[in-house]
């Protein structure tokens, strides 16, 4: 029996620490409705230092079969928190993690959002202003534009905190 060197013994931790991360982050992710497969490889990607991985490396992390990483891939690009992209020199995919994730998802939200409204105000005059129906699709519509509008105060509230942050760090 070999003993373990102290460095690769920390190394194991930290990936078994890393390990439990991504699936505690992944049952809040799919608690909050995304499916589980695709929580776990999300979280998988974000936790990975280079925000980018191969399908089988997603695999043999993850414990899962290339299919269910394909599907669970099929999910995040069409919700655009994944792109693919080809390994220079080989015929190997790699997926990776949007430049401001969470920016683009809440801005892609916005546009939901945009029609969601359009179709309520529709509905409101179809259901009737002056009926029970029209007044609560009326409040649901208001609320989308609303929230709309906080939003993108948010966004810009948020982009200048991270060009501040980046000023401090880089002085």
């Amino acid at each position: 029996m070999t003993g373990m060197s102290s460095a690769e013994g920390t190394e194991t931790q930290q990936e078994e620490a890393a390990s439990r991360f991504v699936e505690r982050f992944a049952a809040e992710m799919t608690e909050a409705g995304m499916q589980r497969m695709a929580a776990r490889v999300f979280a998988a990607l974000l936790a990975s230092e280079t925000a980018s991985m191969t399908s089988a490396e997603l695999a043999e992390q993850l414990r899962i079969s290339p299919a269910a990483v394909s599907g669970a891939i099929r999910y995040l690009s069409q919700v655009s928190m994944v792109s693919r992209e080809r390994d220079p020199g080989t015929r190997r995919d790699r997926y990776v993690l949007h430049n401001e994730l969470w920016y683009e998802t809440f801005t892609q939200r916005d546009q939901v959002l945009t029609r969601w409204e359009r179709v309520l105000r529709d509905g409101v005059e179809t259901l009737g202003r002056d009926t029970a129906a029209g007044r609560r699709t009326a409040e649901t519509a208001d609320f989308f534009a609303f929230l709309q509008t906080e939003m993108l105060g948010i966004m810009d509230r948020w982009r200048a905190h991270k060009e501040a942050q980046g000023a401090e760090t880089s002085s």
